[in-house]
């Protein structure tokens, strides 16, 4: 069951959902979520019962220190955020959540019963997934959605994945079913540095939310935290022959399959970015 608070009256508002766990390489996709907590400013509006979709002992309770110094205890759960983007006539609600453990089907019948509650009129996916990729490129981007107007407007090639799914997969799934509008974007995360946080991977999710909601975003640290962590990298591949004969033969099979048309679309929509942000000072840096 979710327990929703007070949030009436939002304006035409669309959905953005990530989860730890399976769906989540390198903490990237889930990154984007906390970011836009932070940068917005957003509330939290719902939260889903967590008993009947954890196993507590795979997931279990934190205990610590609250800020009146009493002890705390909080449990795995699922919650709904609600912001308005500075420049934008829209609200956004920001869905972050743990990999539930048990009955998937009834937990994205809840979150998606409390979206239409809200109104929301597209849902958004965020995923990472490890992948043979180098660091030294740009953080390639799939997406995939649910109708084809969407595809078409997002130049979004239909998925040909074939195999296991996570909760991102069957949240996207239950969208279609009930028809609404559902767009999933993934990042693919060099599979060599799986351990988080990713915030190059980060960055570039943002970036496709950017195109989606055809807004620019504040960036903070991320773009140089990105750039220390291609550095943290670098250094790696120096003190190891191994990784950085690895990461070359990535480099050369990445740039054999790529159409030079292919770079040129990208180096234009990041200049797009770029441009976005020049008009609005307060976005923050490039993202790289």
């Amino acid at each position: 069951m979710i327990e929703i608070d007070d949030a009436t009256d939002l304006v035409n508002p669309v959905m953005i959902s990530a989860f730890e766990g399976w769906n989540d390489a390198a903490a990237a996709a889930t990154g984007v979520i906390d970011h836009l907590i932070d940068v917005w400013g957003a509330r939290v509006v719902a939260a889903i019962d967590p008993e009947e979709f954890y196993d507590f002992q795979m997931n279990r309770p934190l205990i610590g220190t609250g800020e009146d110094g009493m002890r705390t205890l909080t449990w795995p759960s699922t919650q709904i955020y609600v912001a308005r983007p500075p420049g934008s006539h829209r609200d956004v609600l920001l869905l972050r959540g743990i990999e539930p453990n048990m009955r998937w089907r009834q937990f994205c019948a809840e979150l998606l019963a409390a979206a239409d509650d809200f109104g929301v009129n597209l849902v958004v996916t965020l995923g990472a997934l490890l992948a043979e990729t180098p660091h030294t490129r740009p953080i390639q981007v799939s997406g995939t959605a649910t109708e084809l107007d969407l595809e078409d407007r997002l130049k979004l090639e239909p998925s040909t994945y074939e195999g296991p799914t996570g909760i991102v997969g069957v949240f996207q799934d239950a969208c279609t079913r009930l028809d609404i509008p559902g767009v999933s974007f993934w990042a693919a995360v060099p599979h060599y540095l799986p351990q988080p946080p990713c915030p190059k991977a980060t960055l570039a999710l943002i970036g496709e939310i950017e195109d989606l909601l055809e807004l620019s975003i504040p960036l903070g640290d991320l773009p140089e935290e990105s750039r220390a962590w291609e550095r943290g990298v670098e250094e790696l591949a120096e003190e190891d022959e191994d990784i950085a004969e690895y990461v070359r033969s990535l480099e050369e099979n990445q740039d054999t399959a790529e159409l030079p048309e292919a770079s040129g679309d990208a180096i234009a929509k990041e200049f797009e970015r770029y441009l976005k942000r020049r008009e609005n000072p307060g976005s923050g840096g490039s993202a790289g």
